[in-house]
């Protein structure tokens, strides 16, 4: 009698990228070439067991440096639905480019028993000597991608500093043709008024406002506001120049505003302190920063401040009426104090409801009732002990997000959070008792 042997299957997915969509466009193009390759060579595994799903995971004009490729997310969760036995790919470097990257991808097979396959390079991931092979061939291919960046970037500085345009949008003002910037008369108009008229006027907010009655826009069709407005008047390609890292060259284009007028706005901005970049969120602690926002323009408010006799206010100010204007908007701007403590007061009362409670304790993982209760019913003196930012912390983690309106503050709480703060507050209330 013949003994039989059981093949079982395996579900094979094809993984393919490639850096640039550079002749994608093609009939036959790079990402297919691997496909087939890898098709075959599943095919020549048939009496293996293996077979090739249906679905594609194609990343064309990805770069393998990172993580962030639709068709690799799509596969990886497929992975961890447990579609997939096996990855084959052209080559590793198809898969990612970075070690670090590739320790990432190679828990998440792991974890989900899923192997891969390389259709050029032969090893055996299993052994010390594989894993070696391997690790070797990954240092190799981020080499190639960090020398590949930086010929990028030297290239870029060579073509800068002889007055190049090296592509992207279109400023505006110009359009682009033969790789060429050329003045866009219609769009040059209005340049040349944003100049004179800041000479005239001296502010950007009155400038909005006449653009915007006008039916003015950027060119992509965006509104130009006040930042917008700052950043173009502070452009050197409208002098025939260009910047790039602190540095201005001579540029291949045509200026469309005379260099004296151009110096003589940027002077009256420097003196005058026209223009500050906002402050990074490192270097404030306000209460409400980044979840605030103005529900009659839809837009998110910013903290700032004011100084009057020597004392510094501080308040809340609509993004809408900073750029285009403070009659824009009905709100425009609220007092620092009273809305943080109008949010702190809501978010209390919400957390002592019955209804809360339960909803958290219920979405707890180990904790009891009586715990969960306890701890929101004491965040009050836990509250005062803490520093700001661990305030402006805890208040990020309850609210997603805070409408103002004239009429009102309406709070929306974030209900990952409340299993979070209960696991900290409980925490920190027990270590507080064995201290005592």
């Amino acid at each position: 009698m013949t003994k039989q042997t059981i093949t079982f299957k395996t579900r094979c997915a094809i993984y393919t990228r490639k850096s640039t969509e550079e002749g994608l466009e093609m009939d036959f193009n790079s990402l297919d070439a691997q496909r087939e390759a890898c098709e075959s060579y599943i095919a020549s595994q048939k009496a293996e067991g293996w077979l090739l799903v249906a679905d594609r995971y194609d990343d064309g004009g990805f770069s393998g440096g990172n993580l962030e490729r639709p068709a690799l997310k799509r596969l990886l969760k497929d992975i961890e639905a447990g579609k997939i036995n096996l990855v084959v790919m052209y080559k590793i470097d198809r898969l990612t480019r970075s070690l670090m990257d590739f320790a990432k991808l190679v828990e998440v097979f792991e974890k989900h028993n899923v192997t891969f396959a390389s259709v050029t390079q032969s090893f055996n991931t299993t052994t010390s000597m594989g894993r070696l092979t391997l690790n070797m061939l990954l240092s190799f291919a981020q080499y190639e991608r960090e020398i590949s960046a930086e010929r990028i970037r030297d290239k870029v500085a060579a073509s800068k500093k002889k007055g190049m345009w090296m592509g992207g949008h279109p400023p505006f003002g110009y359009d682009v043709r033969d790789r060429k910037l050329v003045i866009n008369e219609s769009e040059a108009e209005t340049v040349r008024w944003l100049f004179q008229r800041f000479m005239e006027c001296r502010s950007a907010t009155q400038m909005v406002r006449e653009l915007t009655e006008k039916g003015v826009h950027g060119k992509r069709g965006n509104p130009l506001d006040k930042p917008s407005v700052y950043r173009l008047l502070k452009n050197h390609l409208f002098i025939g120049k260009v910047a790039f890292q602190g540095k201005v060259y001579e540029g291949e284009h045509d200026g469309i505003v005379d260099p004296a007028l151009w110096e003589q706005v940027n002077a009256i901005m420097a003196s005058n302190n026209f223009y500050q970049p906002e402050r990074s969120r490192a270097q404030t602690t306000s209460l409400l920063m980044g979840i605030i926002r103005c529900q009659h323009c839809n837009m998110a408010m910013s903290p700032t401040f004011s100084c009057k006799a020597g004392k510094r206010y501080h308040y809340y100010i609509c993004k809408g009426a900073e750029n285009r204007g403070r009659e824009t908007c009905p709100l425009r701007t609220v007092p620092a104090g009273e809305i943080e403590a109008v949010a702190i007061n809501q978010v209390r009362t919400m957390l002592q409801s019955p209804e809360l409670v339960v909803k958290t304790w219920r979405a707890s993982d180990g904790i009891s009732e009586r715990d969960v209760t306890e701890a929101l019913r004491r965040l009050d003196p836990v509250w005062e002990e803490l520093f700001p930012v661990e305030q402006q912390r805890l208040v990020q983690l309850l609210i997603s997000r805070l409408d103002v309106a004239q009429g009102g503050v309406k709070v929306h709480l974030r209900s990952a959070g409340l299993d979070t703060l209960a696991h900290e507050l409980s925490d920190l209330w027990k270590s507080k008792e064995v201290v005592a």
